[in-house]
């Protein structure tokens, strides 16, 4: 567990959120763009819903969300109990969060360039991995009550 952030930190991810308005869309897209050189990662998405743009407005929605409450993230107990949920049903694990941050942060630069300072990117990588801290822990407990694939134990999806 990561030290918890500081009130700098989450100022600066907070001052964010109108440009993550704006542009975290085009953000997003671009990340996926960036994760999808992986083909063993791409054949982790529902492509339909990248097709449709569906994942990519949801993951910016999200992103959004979290900067809008880093200073108050009981707001978001329900979103990030879903998508650790959802996480845990298509097999996303602790050794996938590496391979987001290290397109989501590029990303971020990719789309708002200059504005998007070495300080900027320093404290959402920060966030980025408390975040990513939290449903680390949350799926770890849903795997632990799964048969390992996203499954109740005892449930068959054959």
């Amino acid at each position: 567990m990561r030290k918890p952030l500081s009130a700098e930190t989450k100022a600066i991810v907070k001052s964010t959120a109108p440009a993550l308005q704006q542009h975290g869309l085009a953000i997003t897209t671009r990340m996926y763009e960036r994760l999808f050189t992986e083909p063993d990662v791409k054949a982790m998405f529902d492509q339909a819903a990248q097709e449709s743009g569906e994942q990519p407005k949801r993951l910016a929605g999200a992103i959004l969300a979290y900067a809008q409450n880093i200073d108050k993230l009981e707001a978001l107990t329900a979103p990030v109990m879903r998508m650790a949920a959802r996480h845990v049903e298509t097999g996303v694990k602790a050794e996938h969060y590496p391979l987001v941050a290290n397109a989501l942060l590029p990303a971020i630069r990719d789309v708002l360039g200059d504005a998007a300072t070495d300080e900027v990117l320093g404290a959402w990588g920060e966030a980025y991995w408390a975040l990513a801290d939290i449903l680390i822990g949350k799926e770890e407990v849903l795997y632990a009550e799964t048969d390992g694939n996203g499954q109740p134990e005892g449930i068959n999806p054959a």
